[in-house]
Parts: structure tokens; sequence; C-alpha cells
């Protein structure tokens, strides 16, 4: 009797607690649905968050810090750079292994270039010589990317050969241009592109960028609002309008306090007072670096082709291949000049981010993006871009960038060895492509 008694109240307590946790759930997908939200881009932020906690409680507080953070996002824009061309690449069902070895050849013939034959043309230290050079690697990866495009779209090779083929020829390539010798030093003016403390915007500057930014968000989010009312599409809620507002604009302030919490060593503070007979006070002098010049190269790339996926014709036509390549040939879409273009691009990309990466070393070796295609696919893939084409954003794949850059700086702080990290990245694409293939199955 005691224990009926007894059992009656604790299942009561317990019936109301999942009622309540029903209540709560059904609130919550109530709220994300008003919201608009990707739950894979969410489920991606909060995986980062975790990595990030995680680091850091194991280094002993040393991975959230704002040095650490900041050499974080500096190493992850040259493959976030490659990842905005790669989801393309990969929506079209197509798949490019060159990108590390183009991306290292591109950036042997940039040094070279700035360090033996503009200097003759120009004269050394010309103010137009990191322009010139970085504009004849652009062109140098529009002709590559244009040439293996059309073996993939013109005579019907296999991507994944011919680009098999261009990571050997083009890493062999890189070490032809110099026989092997590493270029140094690059042109004063272009490895600023690199970041360190001259290779960032500053703490105002910063301000006044996270402010635009701001304010961009805010047109960005009432135009689409504006379109969606003319044409009667459903329309958020003002409250989750105002909640997702606080949110993206909560990031960007966020990020640039950040930015600008990392000052420059108390060396160069030294070597910059000298240089400008400014007198250091009592107390020292804190300069911040603000935002890194190669960050905002990967955003301007990553902003340039969401633009392109999302709002022109060609954009379209690529997810519209991705989708069903049948159809929209029959629908009038040229595949094959399309397909050559969005190599094309890739080329021009690669030499972008060539570019940045000898920048921030401050010389090209014929060494520079080995494996990059590896964790530039695993990028894109683990940012919800999907290998059986069709689906995949740019933002995700910038995303993706920063987890795979997220987990090897953490390794690294924690002193694990590079085969364990290569284990590690390995481990993280597979499960990214299982997830992928589930959500799918889902979906469908």
């Amino acid at each position: 009797m005691n224990q009926t008694a007894g059992g009656a109240p604790d299942r009561a307590i317990l019936a109301r607690a999942n009622r309540a946790a029903g209540d709560l759930a059904r609130f919550s997908g109530r709220a994300f649905r008003a919201m608009e939200i990707d739950t894979r881009f969410l489920g991606m932020i909060a995986a980062l968050l975790i990595i990030w906690i995680g680091f850091d409680l194991l280094s002993g507080g040393r991975f959230l810090t704002a040095r650490n953070l900041w050499n974080l996002s500096v190493q992850s824009a040259s493959v976030a750079i490659l990842a905005t061309g790669m989801v393309l690449v990969i929506v079209t069902r197509n798949i490019d292994l060159s990108v590390g070895s183009l991306h290292g050849f591109l950036a042997m013939v940039m040094g070279v270039v700035q360090a033996r034959y503009l200097p003759e043309i120009l004269g050394f230290g010309h103010p137009a010589i990191w322009f010139v050079t970085l504009m004849a690697g652009v062109l140098l990866g529009a002709v590559v990317g244009g040439l293996q495009g059309f073996l993939i779209a013109y005579l019907s090779i296999p991507a994944f050969i011919v680009t098999l083929g261009g990571l050997l020829v083009w890493r062999g390539a890189a070490w032809w241009v110099t026989s092997g010798q590493t270029v140094s030093p690059l042109d004063s003016r272009f490895i600023l592109m690199g970041g360190g403390p001259r290779g960032a915007i500053g703490d105002v500057a910063t301000w006044v960028l996270a402010a635009l930014a701001c304010l961009a968000l805010l047109l960005l989010q009432a135009a689409a609002r504006r379109r969606k009312r003319r044409f009667g599409f459903p329309t958020r809620p003002v409250w989750a309008e105002a909640l997702m507002a606080a949110l993206g604009c909560g990031a960007v302030l966020g990020a640039a306090a950040v930015a600008n919490a990392y000052y420059w060593p108390a060396g160069t503070v030294r070597q910059w007072a000298a240089a400008n007979d400014v007198i250091i006070p009592a107390g020292g002098l804190q300069i911040s670096h603000g935002i890194a010049v190669p960050v905002l190269i990967a955003l301007a790339a990553g902003v340039v082709m969401t633009f392109v996926a999302r709002r022109t014709r060609f954009g379209r036509y690529v997810y519209a291949i991705g989708g069903n390549p049948e159809a929209a040939e029959l629908a009038g879409v040229n595949t094959r000049w399309v397909t050559m273009k969005i190599f094309m691009i890739m080329g021009v990309l690669c030499a972008l981010a060539g570019a940045v990466a000898s920048a921030r070393l401050q010389s090209a070796t014929n060494s520079q993006g080995t494996l990059d295609e590896l964790l530039t696919i695993a990028a894109a893939v683990i940012g919800g871009t999907s290998l059986a084409g069709g689906a995949g954003t740019i933002a995700g794949a910038m995303l993706g960038a920063l987890l795979m850059q997220s987990l090897s700086s953490g390794m690294i702080l924690l002193g694990l060895d590079a085969p364990l990290q290569n284990v590690v990245v390995g481990l993280v694409l597979v499960a990214a492509v299982w997830l992928d293939t589930l959500y799918k199955r889902r979906a469908g």
C-alpha cells in the first residue's frame, strides 16, 4: 500500500516532466522554424564551439585567447578561399584534387615574377609590383583552370582523373619553376596579404568595418523581407527578425573585439616607435592588430562567391546541373561551358590562396599547398556540400575551413604529432560524409 501510494506522486511528477519536455521541444521546433535556421549550419556552429571549449580546457586556457584566435583566422584564410570554389565544383558532381598543387605552383610563379623579373622591368621596390604579380597569378590560374575544365567538359574525361593528373603535374611544375629553390624575400607590399602586425587594418578601421557590416546585414535582411512580401511569400515574425539581426551583429562585433584585443609584440612596437619618432609612455604602448588582411580577402571571396552562387544566372545553372544534369541540358543550359567556367574560377581562387599563403610565410616553396586539396574538400563537405551534387553553401564551406583549422591548431597546441593530426582529419572527413548520407536519407 505504501509503495503504491508513494509511487503515484512519482508517476505524476514524471508525467508532468515529460509534458514539460514535450512542450519545450515543440516550442523550440516552432522557434527554429520561425527563424528559418538551417539546422546543419547550427550544428556546425555548435560543433565548433565544443571543439574550442574542449581544446581550451585541455590546453589550460591557451586556446581561447585573442592571440590564438587571431592566428587561427589567418591560418584558415587560404583554405577558406579554396573552399568557396570547391563548393561549386562538388555541387556539379565533380571533384578537384589539384587545388593544393595548383596553388603551390601559382605561388612559385608569383614569387619568381616579383623577385626576379618585375624589379628589372619596373625597378626595385616599385609600388605596382604586388598588383602586377597578383594579376599574373590570377590570369595563369584562370588559364590552367580553364584547361582542366575543357578536358572535363568537352573531352568528357572524368574530373577525378583530370585533377588527379593535375595534382601530380602542378606539383612537379612547382619544383621545376626554380629547380626546388625557395623564393625569398617577397615584395614588401605583397607580404601584407599574409597578415602580421602591418598586414592588419588596426582597431579604428576594424570597428568602422564592423559597423558597416552590421548595417549591411540589417539592410539585406530588410530587403529580403520586402521581396518576400512583394511576391506573397511568408515572412518571419518580427521577434525572429530582431533575434537574427542581434545574433548576426553580435557575432560581427564579437569578432572585431577579439581582433582588437590582440596587440603588437613589444619589439615590433619599439621598432615602429623608433621609425616614426614616437615616444613610448612609461606604462607601455599597446597597438591593436585589428582584422588581418588575409581574413578580409577570404571574407571578400566568400561574399563574391555567395553572390555568384545565389544571385546570378550562372549560379542557378550550377545548382541546376548538380540537381539533374540531363534536365538542365534539355532546358537549354550550356552545361559544358558552365563546367569549364567553374574550373576557371577555381584556378583564380587557387592563385588568390597561393598569394595569401606565400605572403604569410614571406616566401614561396615548392611544397606549399601540400594536402590542401584534402582540407579543402573536407571543409566543403563538412560545411554541408553534398557529394551527390545539387546542394551546398559558401558560408558553410568557410565555416568548415575554420573548423578544420581549429582541429589542427588545437592538436598542435596540445603537442600532438603530425601523423595523428592526419588521422583525425581523415576520420572527421569520413564522419562528415556519413552524416551527409544520413541527412539525405531523412530528407528523402
